[in-house]
């Protein structure tokens, strides 16, 4: 399960995936203003400034560090401003490196507002693959006048916005280490959308009847173990749908990886990846950049954004793309589902000729009972929406087309 995304504004958003894998967006409702950008490479990397850390064609690395605290040396790198051309009420960041034992990265992000200020920075992650060094973390508490941090998300002040951003990257390692860890890529999604109940409904496109072979896994399952790192069941549809990508990829944990668990226990991939997600301050598998770095770790290129629609997925889709989508519902909005949720990841895998939706629900007791099918209308409404109504009565964000694209 993941949490509704909240903000000051509760302005949620849909964005463009990267360009170097997005087709020609889809044709926007008129309101939503939203960017995703990234540095990657070694040109993109020396436009930032470098302490301590080299930008070389593999990545960034920590060459000579300009601290040490506490029996730990880093160097940072800090991008340069940029301006997404729009005045943004949020921003998620993404990050692919490769953190070998001994030493981890902080990902941070500082904004120039609307009217001319510059906040602080705020902590977006401290992150690590593995466990043994750090606990892998994002950082309560944040909140001053200009934004507030929600677990992987800085949300805007009422009355504030972003025009531009920055990002910082600290490398870190253990003072007795001399290995480094290698960012290959960082960037972030900013927004700016008005609320809505209700979103426009796309018409099929270019990935009607296209079905692609991502494997299934059920996060009921798992349900009950492994407490330390959420529990199973509801508590793992992210990185229950995060390995599914992972693995479609051809990708995934080796053998000796997965001796920390029973030889007998089903599907290990996914509570391997339910432990290596984990976040110690949110107590869950829920972190969308956490989910996407895990993936980077085997080699794929991923990163966090939010789309227009189902039209603008379905060119993924027909690309070969699957597409981890984000969605919360009552029972009675998603026919077939047989459950409501706040917040629920799920892999969309095609399309029925029709233009209904095909996915990957990990919702499921049984592997078989994985694929299901939606009706296009409700599964947009329920993914694309900012704001819906609760059993109760009540009002709550929703979450705005969030995705998550994995690919090599």
């Amino acid at each position: 399960m993941r949490r509704s995304l909240l903000s000051f504004a509760l302005a949620v958003v849909t964005a463009l995936a990267t360009v170097t894998v997005s087709p020609p967006a889809a044709a926007s409702t008129g309101e939503e203003e939203i960017d995703y950008h990234e540095w990657s490479g070694i040109t993109a990397f020396r436009t930032g400034q470098t302490d301590g850390v080299r930008a070389t064609g593999r990545g960034l690395r920590l060459v000579r560090p300009t601290g040490v605290e506490d029996g730990v040396e880093y160097g940072t790198w800090t991008s340069p401003w940029y301006a997404p051309g729009f005045d943004a009420t949020e921003l998620i960041a993404s990050w692919n490196a490769t953190t070998p034992a001994g030493t981890w990265v902080t990902i941070e992000a500082s904004a120039r507002t609307d009217s001319g200020e510059h906040t602080a920075w705020y902590v977006l992650g401290r992150w690590a693959f593995g466990d043994g060094d750090i606990e892998r973390t994002t950082v309560a508490g944040q909140r001053d006048e200009h934004a507030a941090v929600y677990v992987d998300t800085l949300a805007a002040a009422e009355g504030v916005k972003f025009r531009s951003y920055r990002l910082r990257i600290t490398l870190h390692r253990l003072e007795s280490s001399s290995a480094t860890p290698l960012v290959r890529s960082v960037g972030a999604m900013t927004s700016n959308v008005p609320d809505r109940f209700e979103v426009p409904i796309s018409q099929p496109d270019v990935a009607r009847g296209i079905e692609l072979p991502v494997p299934r896994y059920a996060q009921n399952l798992h349900s009950g173990n492994y407490p330390e790192y959420g529990g199973g069941g509801q508590n793992w549809c992210s990185p229950t749908s995060t390995e599914m990508v992972v693995e479609y990829w051809g990708r995934g944990p080796s053998p000796s990886e997965l001796s920390w668990l029973p030889d007998d226990y089903v599907d290990p991939t996914v509570a391997h990846a339910a432990r290596h997600t984990y976040d110690y301050s949110y107590e869950g598998t829920g972190n969308w950049p956490f989910n996407t770095a895990y993936a980077a770790h085997y080699g794929l290129h991923g990163h966090v954004t939010r789309l227009h629609s189902l039209a603008e997925l379905e060119r993924y889709v027909a690309r070969g793309i699957p597409v981890i989508t984000s969605v919360s519902f009552l029972e009675s909005e998603l026919d077939g589902a047989g459950y409501g949720t706040n917040g629920h990841l799920m892999v969309v895998v095609g399309f029925t000729d029709e233009g209904d939706v095909i996915v990957n629900d990990p919702a499921s007791n049984t592997t078989e009972g994985v694929r299901n099918v939606y009706r296009r209308e409700q599964f947009e409404t329920v993914w694309q929406r900012t704001k819906r109504h609760t059993a109760d009565g009540g009002v709550a964000g929703g979450p705005g087309g969030i995705a998550y694209i994995i690919h090599p």
